[in-house]
């Protein structure tokens, strides 16, 4: 139906002449350039016309030789499934594209969160060391100034017995001598 028109199509079982062939041509290149069908690549309404062509082809050879026909039959179908096997294998590749893609999404948004705790225990860390290292700093300053002032209590007490040892000696003179 077109508007309110019928239009029936019949077969003709008369053999095609090479004018036929032309015409088929024609209708077929003018019918890609109004649907603007791409030249290159996959496009579906190019895939559609030459598939309607191929059709007609079949047709033609068919009615002049049954066996040439039935045998483009069978290329035609293998070529369909094969057609749709790519298609199935590029659907499923794209869906494992898809899926591969968005668990890299998951996987750099996990790995920007363990950066980010990681960056954030480093800096703990570092934070640590530079209280260790204060502490220890503290703590070296505090046993040198202990170990300066126990060596001057020292050396100060050593005189004290050095200069106590010398009067016990003039005593122990003086007793002696005397």
């Amino acid at each position: 139906m077109s508007g309110n028109k019928l239009w029936v199509q019949q077969v003709t079982i008369a053999p095609c002449t090479t004018r036929d062939v032309i015409c088929l041509k024609e209708q077929l290149e003018m019918k890609l350039q109004q649907s603007l069908a791409m030249e290159v690549g996959l496009c579906p309404q190019r895939r559609g016309l030459y598939s309607q062509c191929f059709d007609e082809l079949i047709r033609q050879i068919t009615i002049n030789c049954t066996e040439k026909g039935l045998l483009l039959l069978r290329v035609r179908d293998d070529v369909r499934k094969t057609f749709a096997a790519y298609q199935k294998l590029f659907e499923s590749g794209y869906a494992f594209g898809m899926r591969k893609a968005l668990q890299a999404e998951v996987d750099k948004k996990d790995r920007r969160q363990t950066i980010s705790d990681l960056e954030e225990e480093n800096e703990e860390l570092k934070n640590e060391v530079n209280k260790l290292r204060a502490l220890n700093e503290t703590t070296e300053k505090r046993n040198n100034e202990s170990r300066r002032v126990k060596n001057k209590e020292r050396n100060e007490e050593i005189k004290l017995l050095e200069k106590s040892n010398k009067q016990l000696k003039k005593q122990l003179e003086g007793m002696i001598e005397a």
